[in-house]
């Protein structure tokens, strides 16, 4: 194994972290319409618990306002209830086999509320990598040891483990500035 292989090994592993960490915060609310404000939901549907997507098909109708259609009918009620007890401030109306979902404007403190959880996933997302560089360093401190690789090559590694540390956090940091900004809007 050299640190090439390390380094190969680690790099998708950070992609991965980057990618959980646009997953967790598209979920976070910025007062406009977005499928995946739903993604979460879990419905009561023949005795066990399903995703919202399995039992119906979601999408955008307006910038304000989701519509969920529902396919089997005798889902509609359950589907309105897990939408409303999701805990994100939404309020659901069955029409028929749809489902309107209003998104209404964000308050201030609820917006402010929103960034710090966007910041607390960004933290998480970024104490991740640095788990991830200090694996890649370990690994590469064990080559040196086994005398697989060089010295030269161990402080080349660890500085590349540093680069590549560096350019997951800027991408993470753009994402949450990103997102702030988003939230932010009125």
């Amino acid at each position: 194994m050299s640190v090439r292989d390390v380094y190969q090994k680690i790099e998708p592993r950070m992609k991965k972290t980057i990618e959980a960490f646009q997953h967790e915060i598209a979920s976070i609310r910025t007062g406009k319409a977005t499928t995946t404000l739903l993604d979460r939901i879990k419905v009561e549907a023949y005795g066990q618990q399903m995703p919202l997507k399995q039992v119906g098909n979601v999408g955008v109708l307006d910038v304000h306002t989701l519509m969920v259609q529902i396919w089997d009918k005798s889902m509609v009620a359950a589907t309105e209830k897990a939408i409303r007890d999701a805990n994100l401030g939404l309020n659901p109306a069955a029409d028929g086999q749809n489902i309107r979902v209003s998104i209404p404007p964000l308050t201030e403190e609820r917006r402010k509320e929103f960034v710090k959880l966007t910041k607390k996933f960004g933290e998480d997302s970024k104490i991740s990598l640095r788990n991830l560089r200090r694996d890649m360093i370990h690994e590469i401190e064990k080559l040196e040891k086994d005398k697989a690789i060089s010295e030269d090559d161990k402080n080349k590694g660890k500085k590349d483990a540093d680069e590549l540390l560096h350019k997951f956090e800027k991408q993470l940091t753009d994402l949450i500035v990103l997102k702030e900004k988003e939230i932010m809007e009125v």
